[in-house]
């Protein structure tokens, strides 16, 4: 697909993460652009099946390395900047908050500073297209009680490390263009799911798990809520905001789908029985309810009128058939699901959820 748009070159940062790849996948139909993929992992086909050489390159790079940041725009010479790169798990971030405070904080400083001299350096017409996208997260709200939703006017108030740090990213970028024009567009998503997810978070975990006939442990009462959307409809938002002219403006990205934890988990087991063959409520037996974490927020719920009323965004993927294309991708892609599970991970998973 021709790009009809003026951009022809645009850095990602965490190209290589779940919503960083989904995204990716999404921008290869444009076939003028060429896309950079800046990210700390060296191992970026993790999460790519092929892309075209010619279309799409890849590098290693930290964010807290200011040279390696003032490369990273050097060699891209971006039209838009689509930044991802983040550490984004909240029980990650209890156990090791200063991960979260040099990647989130202080990296989200240092590439503002980079775009911000590259930028001013453009040529006018150059200049006039340019943009900072800067993906966060409904978290920075804190936590709903039983009615209400999070919009772009809520009020910060986060709960943890994680959401502390990225609360700060936000309001970096915001200054940026309040205080030095910075073209940028902010936007706040509700939990992602879909394929290609690491299975730290739920729903991967889970499915890994009952393919493996294993414990599915519960937070606390099960009760928590939270609105899911689909990582396909999260990279469609992220394209047509990119080729708006919103800029200076937040926009909230959610699914207007909310589910209890348990309500979630127990959805889960049931189209897991079916796909495996599996006796009814056997993959619901595994579950176990587990000592609550630190700090958790009861509820989010995303209001994404914004987005629908000026840019006729909303999802397209119920949820319960969004969970069942995820589930599919996750049984036909084992292999995958074994690599990203080995080493590391048993002892982060041995450590997290015993006792």
């Amino acid at each position: 697909m021709k790009n009809l748009f003026p951009y022809r070159r645009i850095l990602i940062t965490g190209g290589s993460g779940f919503i960083g790849s989904a995204l990716i996948r999404r921008l290869e139909k444009y076939n003028s652009l060429k896309i950079f993929n800046f990210d700390k992992r060296s191992d970026s086909c993790r999460n790519f099946n092929f892309f075209d050489p010619t279309n799409y390159q890849h590098f290693s790079f930290n964010l807290n390395n200011n040279e390696q940041v003032n490369k990273a725009i050097q060699i891209s010479d971006p039209d838009i900047i689509i930044h991802l790169a983040a550490e984004s798990h909240v029980d990650r971030s209890i156990e090791n908050p200063k991960n979260f405070i040099e990647s989130n904080i202080v990296g989200t400083f240092n590439l503002l500073q980079s775009s911000t001299n590259f930028w001013r350096d453009l040529s006018f017409k150059r200049k006039s297209v340019f943009k900072f996208m800067h993906i966060s997260t409904d978290e920075v709200f804190g936590s709903l009680g039983a009615k209400g939703k999070f919009d772009e006017s809520s009020c910060y108030a986060p709960n943890s490390p994680y959401s502390a740090s990225k609360a700060s990213s936000d309001h970096l970028v915001r200054s940026w263009n309040r205080t030095y024009r910075l073209p940028t567009i902010i936007t706040n998503c509700s939990n992602n799911y879909g394929p290609y997810q690491f299975p730290e978070k739920l729903l991967p975990l889970f499915i890994n798990n009952i393919i493996n006939n294993c414990p599915l442990p519960v937070y606390g009462d099960g009760n928590y809520t939270r609105d899911w959307l689909y990582v396909k409809d999260h990279a469609y938002a992220i394209d047509i905001l990119f080729h708006s002219n919103k800029i200076g403006h937040t926009y909230n990205i959610g699914g207007f789908n909310e589910w209890k934890n348990i309500d979630l988990v127990k959805e889960l087991c049931a189209q897991m029985d079916k796909k495996l063959n599996k006796e009814k409520n056997s993959s619901e037996s595994l579950i176990e309810f587990v000592k609550d974490r630190p700090g958790h927020d009861l509820r989010y719920a995303i209001d994404a009128s914004k987005i629908n009323k000026d840019l006729n965004w909303k999802p397209s993927v119920d949820f319960k058939k969004g969970l069942s294309l995820t589930i599919d991708w996750y049984l036909n892609n084992k292999n995958w699901l074994k690599n990203v599970t080995s080493g590391e991970y048993r002892n982060y998973y041995k450590k997290q959820y015993s006792g």
